[in-house]
């Protein structure tokens, strides 16, 4: 009995953290394509128009990849957690 309650929660917590991970893992992924588009077009204008940013700078996409990556970690420990529960409850039966 108590394996089945450990299957149901961690199916339920592998559930909500696939769910929750992927807005945070998406806008991840379009800032990365925003800043490869930004580094090619500086590529072709001959560099000069992000000449400041190239530095030691962090920039507000900067901040919010970082916040967005912690988000992405926490979600998957807890998506971990649950396949650990998952795991359990097939070794207590």
């Amino acid at each position: 009995m108590i394996n089945a309650a450990l299957w149901i929660a961690g199916v339920a917590m592998v559930a909500l953290a696939i769910w929750r991970v992927r807005a945070p893992y998406g806008r991840m992924a379009e800032l990365d394509r925003l800043a490869e588009n930004a580094r090619r077009y500086d590529s072709w204008r001959g560099g000069g128009r992000n000449a400041a940013a190239a530095g030691d700078e962090t920039t507000g996409a900067d901040v919010m990849r970082q916040m967005l990556r912690r988000q992405v970690v926490i979600w998957a420990a807890v998506g971990i957690a649950g396949v650990a529960l998952i795991v359990a409850g097939f070794v207590i039966r």
